[in-house]
């Protein structure tokens, strides 16, 4: 199933009705191949009630400008000195790309403007350097913003912001896309760009925890693409403001901004703040999903085949591994108290999120339940995978005779004849 499809989209759209993403947009995705479709992505937000403000830098414009007039730009991304000369390509810049915006958004049927609810004062003398014209967002008007939200119509913010006497000064985009995601109370903040996202040494980060991310860019700051550090260091500002979920992404890939938004896989790095991967006790109302889970699995004999009368006696027993609040794993832990033994069962994860170690956390959970209950051997039994929890989940090969008396009756009269496993429990 594709991501972007129908049923894929669904599952989402009860929890992002009525909810504001901020969309920050590089310069050179403006002028990609590739932006009709990612206006025509933003047109299907909108059309699910989704609330959207749109960010976009000026950098490569502003570069491309600078090398036809001869002006040699002092600074490109709004963070460094803003000379009157460079002041004047990103006025000239911003006011190209924001009508280009607007022109491709009316072409989807989407109501915009453009606005100046951005209001910076100067970033003034740092380290005894005057950085002129570069400003600060002072704050946003969010009163202004939420009214053109809730009409739906998509505020469009250059990378400017306005002072009280009417002075404009030349600010960084990702900055201003960070400051309206705190201050509209953003569910999402995302960042779009001409790198597929994050990496780390030139692996990719699929996901990341803030803490994590914050380490990084204190300690390992080379370690990150450089052209993307700002965003990194927004990311991190933004989840510790509040906004959930943080999102780096290519503008390059058709569908990449539904694809991030509407699946647990994504296609770029996503940043979060709170807890994203959870394993919870599964409840009744959770049967289904698990009967769905496993069926292609139970189907090629690697499950046994539960009824959904069987799961519900013992329910308790089940859990789930979440990410995002979506199951893509499972774990049952069957109890034999007076063996002072446990079973671990029906263990699956979905093949979309193999290799991610997500089998060995759930082991690893099963083992601290097992412990807490005061059992000292896991047993588990196998027919296709018994060389994976060898190798990998610390279990040794037993024999029939290992199994708790109860268990032994169902695994001679099932004629399965699983490998059983065995884990002594310190």
């Amino acid at each position: 199933m594709k991501p972007t499809d129908l049923r894929g989209i669904l599952r989402y759209i009860p929890r992002f009705r009525e909810k504001t993403f901020v969309v920050a947009v590089d310069g050179a995705i403006v002028t990609d191949d590739n932006f009709p479709n990612l206006l025509l992505d933003l047109a299907v937000l909108r059309s699910l009630s989704i609330r959207i403000v749109l960010v976009h830098g000026a950098a490569e414009q502003i570069r491309s400008l600078g090398a036809e007039s001869g002006v040699v730009p002092s600074n490109l991304d709004g963070a460094g000195i803003t000379d009157a000369g460079t002041l004047k390509l990103a006025l000239t810049a911003a006011n190209r790309l924001t009508h280009e915006i607007l022109e491709g958004l009316a072409a989807n049927d989407l109501r915009a403007v453009s606005t100046n609810a951005v209001i910076a004062h100067p970033l003034g003398i740092i380290g005894g350097v005057d950085h002129q014209f570069t400003g600060k967002v002072e704050r946003v008007d969010v009163e202004f913003l939420q009214s053109l939200v809730a009409q739906g119509i998509v505020p469009v913010v250059p990378p400017l912001g306005f002072d009280g006497d009417g002075k404009t000064y030349r600010v960084n985009s990702d900055a201003i896309a960070c400051a309206l995601a705190e201050q509209l109370r953003a569910t999402k903040l995302i960042y779009i760009t001409s790198r597929e996202g994050l990496t780390r040494q030139d692996k990719m980060l699929r996901q990341v925890a803030v803490r994590d991310l914050k380490q990084v860019i204190a300690q390992h700051p080379g370690e990150l693409p450089a052209e993307l550090l700002s965003k990194a260091r927004f990311a991190v500002s933004a989840c510790e403001s509040g906004v959930p979920r943080v999102h780096i992404i290519s503008g390059r890939v058709d569908e990449g901004l539904l694809a991030e938004v509407f699946s647990n896989d994504g296609v770029g790095t996503m940043v979060y703040a709170n807890e994203y991967q959870q394993i919870r006790r599964a409840l009744k109302k959770d049967i289904r999903s698990l009967l769905i889970l496993t069926k292609n699995s139970v189907a090629s004999a690697e499950l046994v085949k539960r009824t959904r009368a069987a799961i519900e006696r013992q329910i308790g027993d089940y859990h789930l591994f979440e990410i995002d609040k979506n199951p893509v794993a499972c774990v049952a832990l069957h109890t034999y108290p007076e063996q002072k033994k446990g079973e671990l069962a029906f263990l699956f994860v979905n093949p979309s999120h193999e290799n991610q170690g997500i089998g060995g956390k759930l082991v690893q959970f099963v083992e601290a339940k097992a412990r807490e209950q005061g059992l000292t051997e896991l047993v588990t039994l196998s027919t296709q995978a018994f060389t994976w929890f060898q190798s990998k989940a610390g279990f040794s090969e037993g024999t029939p005779e290992d199994l708790p008396p109860a268990r032994r009756e169902r695994y001679d009269a099932s004629g399965r004849n699983s490998k059983v496993l065995v884990k002594k429990l310190r």
